[in-house]
């Protein structure tokens, strides 16, 4: 289905250069949507998913910067409403993963994998909620992870994030209703470059004890999370979904 149901909306995503947040741009072009996308460094990524969203038909502008540190989150919002009106969806994906065991584990690496998980979604949400409000419309989508709901080997700091990254969201929810809509997406293993830094031998373990036998593609994030920002969930709101092939019902 490629209607335009999204037209004349504006959609910020942050990390939105590869992975999740691109395939979420791109799904949201393709329903009108026009997008800015979010990167921190990689410059040649960012160009080619601007490419491919502007292939759709719809505006994309790049809004270069770091969104755990709070003057640049105010920036890349206000480039964004400048290039392309107020900000109606706000995809909040940034994020790192940094595999170590509880005896590698730092306070530098506890400090940066909060910062980049969960200052910037907090530092986004709260540079476009103003105005949502304030124009009683806005929907916000935040990506955290399987690693929220059951335990992770390798990952305290990073499950730690993604679980307060829950919590975040069904707070925000209460707070911002009734006109300003937030949910979460806590998918599964989906192969992306973040994944792959967990090495084969996880990853085949992985897909052994995943239900549907496979990792997930970013496209398959990309339809949920259009399904959240459209008037396709217009009740729900607070709400965590699982995309995990099944994972997420095993002990």
């Amino acid at each position: 289905m490629n209607s335009k149901d999204l037209a004349g909306k504006v959609a910020l995503i942050t990390g939105g250069s590869r992975g999740i947040g691109r395939a979420i741009a791109l799904r949201l072009a393709r329903h009108g949507a026009n997008v800015a996308i979010n990167y921190v460094s990689r410059d040649e990524d960012a160009l080619n998913a601007q490419k491919a969203v502007q292939e759709e038909g719809v505006q994309c502008v790049l809004v270069k910067g770091d969104v755990s540190d709070p003057p640049s989150v105010s920036t890349i919002v206000a480039r964004t409403r400048e290039a392309l009106g107020p900000i109606d969806f706000l995809v909040a994906n940034a994020g790192i993963s940094i595999i170590e065991t509880h005896q590698e584990i730092s306070w530098e690496t506890w400090k940066k994998t909060m910062s980049v998980n969960l200052d910037s979604m907090f530092l986004s949400i709260m540079a476009v909620k103003d105005e949502m409000l304030a124009r009683q419309y806005g929907r916000i989508v935040c990506l955290s992870s399987v690693a929220a709901l059951r335990p992770r080997q390798r990952q305290i700091h990073y499950a730690a994030s993604k679980g307060a990254i829950v919590s975040m969201v069904r707070c925000c929810a209460e707070a911002f209703a009734p006109h300003v809509r937030v949910n979460c997406i806590a998918p599964g293993l989906i192969e992306t470059e973040m994944g792959a830094l967990l090495g084969p031998q996880a990853l085949q373990g992985i897909i052994e004890n995943t239900p549907l036998g496979r990792l997930g593609q970013p496209e398959e994030i990309g339809n949920v999370a259009y399904f959240l920002l459209s008037d396709q969930s217009s009740f729900m709101t607070g709400q965590t979904l699982a995309v995990s092939g099944g994972r997420i019902m095993l002990p």
